[in-house]
């Protein structure tokens, strides 16, 4: 098997193969005008995937980097960071099952040559991405203390910690603009860019995280208040660097001034495709508030330690996500050029990369959990926690590589519907319902809620693995 992704680029065998891996490393991180139709598909993986794993890499650092600062604050403020997420994981389903419906149509229209109207596409998308963001900002700016009692939040968090849930939810337009123009970017085949727009706006994060928590400097001391501060400064950058690539510097697509206008019928496809990736994302999200609600009822020890646990999690799950993104793009490029065995192949080939990668990190989970979760806090009650999720997600990771590939694939091709009720049943009617039962009712405490997911996850990673194997995505249309 030949693994060098320039085979088909014209570079002879004899060229040294370090020179050659590293001529299409930088192609990768600088972007490449390839055509993901027609090279070879090894080559268009390594191309698209590098981009979209690091953009992933550095956006599950800051999350990691972003709670490593927050626990010296204590237990209190990482709970408060927990329970404002289960609202951002609200409105991260939302803005997530909008850019699944909008990659999935840029890549088809890219793959029908029909650049045009896929910049048109990424107008609307524009439009939709502010909509989205407003009921959120107008819920945190006025309701910040309120939301986090109706999720149980303990008095430090309602009386000092409410201001960086005003903060983060008041901002939410720049992490809404971040998901869909990346987007578009992904869509095209820019995945370069996408990466690169991370990279700025993660890389301002974590330079003031510190500055604006503790006071650096000249820097006032905000507390858990700067932590959200940053992140709107860094994320509100990385908006800006994001417009400009796409009305003036795109390889892929580049949206002319003249296409700024509302096209009620492109929206309303746009629309359509998305009620079933907001539907998966809003069922799988939601899922998580349930579970921290009921987190919440055992303790805040119980909360800090899943939430460290949450973060390490996506830490190791984000490069997998990157190389799952790589199959939207290639199962909605290849499916509009009229090629859907290359489109499956694609989605085995990244499958068996992201069983090995997701694999390697079962192990570690299993053998260093204390050690990990040790590096966030010194509490041994919140350590043990969180450790002990590890190691049981270590059971299952193999399987969740599996079912994120598979998954995506279904996304590629246009049909978000048949995973919103996949997640349905499978979060809805089997997770919660398992982890209360176990949790409370059983009197297993953080335990059962961890075990709970465990069984729910690994079930619906091996079903959707199955039903994308019976191939009707194949003939889906957007």
């Amino acid at each position: 098997m030949n693994l060098n992704p320039l085979a088909d680029h014209g570079v002879s065998d004899s060229t040294p193969r370090n020179f050659t891996i590293w001529q299409e490393l930088k192609n990768t991180l600088r972007g490449t005008d390839a055509d993901y139709t027609k090279v070879s598909l090894k080559r268009a993986i390594f191309l698209l995937a590098v981009p979209m794993i690091l953009e992933m890499v550095m956006e599950s650092t800051f999350a990691v980097v972003d709670i490593f600062f927050i626990s010296s604050l204590g237990s209190s403020a990482v709970a408060t960071v927990g329970l404002t997420e289960t609202y951002l994981f609200l409105l991260y389903s939302i803005a997530m099952g909008l850019s699944i419906a909008v990659t999935a149509i840029i890549a088809r229209r890219i793959g029908e040559k029909k650049r045009q109207e896929a910049g048109l596409a990424a107008v609307q998308a524009l439009f939709l991405a502010l909509l989205v963001s407003l009921p959120f900002a107008i819920g945190g700016i006025f309701y910040s203390r309120e939301l986090l009692a109706l999720m149980g939040a303990d008095d430090w968090a309602i009386s000092h910690g409410y201001r960086y849930t005003q903060w983060m939810l008041g901002g939410n337009a720049v992490i809404v603009f971040l998901f869909v123009i990346n987007a578009i970017f992904r869509g095209a085949g820019d995945a370069a860019i996408a990466m690169r727009v991370l990279w700025i706006s993660n890389g301002i994060n974590i330079v003031l995280d510190p500055m604006l928590i503790f006071g650096w400097g000249f820097f006032p001391e905000l507390g858990i208040e700067g932590a959200a501060i940053a992140t709107n400064i860094g994320r509100g950058t990385g908006v800006l660097v994001q417009l400009y690539y796409l009305f003036h510097g795109g390889k892929k697509i580049r949206v002319p001034w003249s296409l700024f206008y509302l096209n009620a019928k492109i929206m309303l496809n746009i629309l359509r495709t998305s009620v079933g990736g907001i539907g998966q994302n809003i069922v799988a999200m939601t899922s998580w508030i349930f579970i921290m609600r009921i987190l919440a009822d055992i303790g805040s020890d119980a909360v800090a330690g899943s939430t460290i646990a949450l973060r390490i999690m996506l830490f190791t799950m984000m490069p997998a996500w990157g190389l799952a993104n790589a199959v939207t793009t290639l199962v909605g490029q290849n499916l509009g050029a009229g090629n859907p065995q290359r489109a499956e192949s694609a989605v085995w080939k990244i499958g068996y990369y992201n069983m090995f990668f997701m694999g390697t990190v079962s192990v570690v989970y299993f053998l260093f959990n204390t050690q990990l979760v040790g590096l966030f806090s010194q509490d041994p009650r919140v350590v043990s926690i969180g450790a002990e999720w590890l190691r049981i997600l270590s059971y299952s990771y193999i399987v969740y590589g599996w079912w994120m590939v598979s998954v995506q694939a279904f996304n590629g091709s246009g049909d978000t519907r048949t995973p919103t009720w996949i997640n349905l049943v499978f979060f809805w009617m089997i997770q919660i319902p398992l982890c209360w039962y176990l949790a409370l009712q059983l009197g297993w405490e953080h335990s059962g809620v961890f075990w709970g997911v465990f069984i729910s996850e690994t079930s619906v990673g091996l079903f959707t693995l199955w039903l994308f194997t019976r191939g009707k995505w194949k003939s889906n249309r957007v």
